[in-house]
């Protein structure tokens, strides 16, 4: 079998570019578009649907849909992954999934944000459960046969940390994409109106998204790279299998810590920002930006890095330096220092560790799998990285549960209303709260048995 060329590796890695893109979209805006608030309807939003927290007291309708929808993702992840793990297409287990997924995806994306009736409607509520619905089962049929290419493709532990940087650094060039909307819409909104001025930025971001989905399934023929022999278990017998692997458990327990700290913090920046650090909004985006970039510098010294101290240090060590960001966060109520300089300081200390967080789990979960494959003489790898997503979707449904009801603390919250009030001494909880999952999260994986799982890939090409 081949090894893939450098080229082919960054024509993988831009199909994530793509679902992050649309991911992103749904993740910044979806809230923002539909529950507007009484600044943004003064501005022309139009609402809906019916606002406030009107479902059981503490829900608000758009927050039951996606409540929901996530049911049904977490019912399709194993399903999607048990589906890709048995294929016998001959074009390859994963390419032929993710080429049916990608067109729907982004149409899907966009007819998400176009409800029918310009006021508040069932018919609208109707319309968005069910594209909420079609945009996860899409987003899966691509994500979860994206995601097992990884150990397939990786055919070094070289290959596999490569290909983890690249396609880490592209979510995060698509995550910013997902953004833009926040510059673009209001050069359009004058000419088009406030409604058609996010759509337009959507449409032309499911272009781009779709553009770069459709690249690897084209560009790389599977079959060239991969020889792996179909599974046979059915799903639940293939989800069973998965989590009786104990490093895998471990993992995963530990991937969750991480996924509800790392959302806390990126629902709450914008909150940090206007309410403890008192700066505009517009700070959000360059903190966002600087981090991110900052953070891109540290890319290449990863894999050098890996190779000395191995991956399981680092990752400790990438948790512990996050948990130290979220405390200088939650020391911005004492303003020693002016909010644009903790700002500074917070996104320099979590640079680093977001680097090492958002390259390395990624070759663990590939490693664990070859390890299974080489126990079993089974191919499991999708069912590995469905497993890995099903823990990132709780990590973060988690967080947001939390951050809504610790950032409240302090104040009084409208039920009429969907403005979220957030109170310094709230925002300074959910750091505290945010500093405790990181450290679990290290405690956790320092049971991962690192060197047994690299003991056992290394025997394996010994022999071959």
């Amino acid at each position: 079998m081949k090894r893939l060329t450098k080229k082919q590796m960054i024509i993988f890695a831009i199909g994530q570019l793509g679902w992050a893109t649309l991911s992103g979209v749904i993740n910044a805006w979806l809230v923002t578009f539909y529950l507007p608030t009484q600044g943004d309807i003064a501005s022309g939003a139009t609402q809906y649907i019916t606002p406030g927290l009107v479902v059981f007291g503490f829900l608000t309708i758009l927050g039951l849909i996606t409540a929901l929808s996530r049911i049904f993702d977490a019912v399709t992840d194993p399903l999607i992954a048990n589906l890709s793990d048995r294929s016998r297409n001959p074009r390859g287990r994963r390419i032929p999934f993710m080429q049916k997924a990608a067109i729907p995806l982004s149409v899907v994306t966009v007819l998400l944000f176009c409800a029918p009736v310009e006021a508040i409607s069932g018919i609208n509520v109707a319309w968005i459960s069910v594209f909420i619905v079609l945009f996860y089962l899409f987003m899966t049929m691509y994500c979860t046969p994206y995601n097992a290419l990884i150990s397939e493709f990786g055919k070094t532990q070289d290959d596999r940390m490569f290909i983890s940087t690249a396609i880490s650094l592209t979510f995060f060039a698509g995550t910013l994409l997902a953004y833009t909307p926040f510059v673009f819409s209001g050069m359009l909104r004058g000419a088009v109106g406030y409604g058609w001025s996010y759509r337009i930025c959507f449409i032309v971001l499911a272009v781009i998204a779709c553009a770069a989905m459709l690249l690897p399934t084209f560009a790389l023929k599977e079959k060239e790279f991969v020889d792996t022999k179909p599974a046979n278990s059915n799903m639940f017998k293939a989800l069973a299998a998965t989590f009786r692997n104990r490093n895998f458990r471990v993992f995963v327990g530990s991937d969750i810590m991480y996924w509800i700290g790392l959302t806390l913090f990126q629902t709450g920046l914008p909150f940090f920002v206007k309410v403890s650090m008192e700066l505009d909004e517009s700070y959000t985006m360059l903190f966002m930006g600087g981090m991110t970039v900052l953070s891109a510098v540290f890319y290449p010294f990863v894999s050098g890095l890996v190779r000395k101290f191995g991956k399981k240090k680092l990752t400790i060590l990438g948790f512990l330096g996050l948990a130290l960001a979220y405390l200088i966060t939650a020391l911005i109520r004492t303003h020693v220092l002016p909010g644009i300089v903790f700002g500074v300081v917070i996104c320099v200390l979590a640079a680093f560790p977001m680097a090492l967080l958002g390259i390395i789990p990624q070759s663990i979960v590939a490693d664990v799998a070859e390890a299974d494959g080489i126990d079993t003489g089974e191919n499991k790898e999708g069912m590995f990285f469905a497993a890995r997503t099903f823990a990132m979707k709780w990590g973060q449904s988690i967080a947001m549960l939390v951050f809504t009801s610790l950032a409240i603390i302090g104040t009084v919250q409208s039920t009429s209303a969907n403005d979220i009030t957030a109170s310094p001494q709230g925002l300074t909880i959910v750091a505290v709260a945010a500093v405790v999952f990181c450290v679990l999260g290290a405690v956790i994986l320092a049971l991962y048995d690192e060197k047994g799982i690299m003991r056992k890939i290394g025997d394996k090409k010994e022999a071959q």
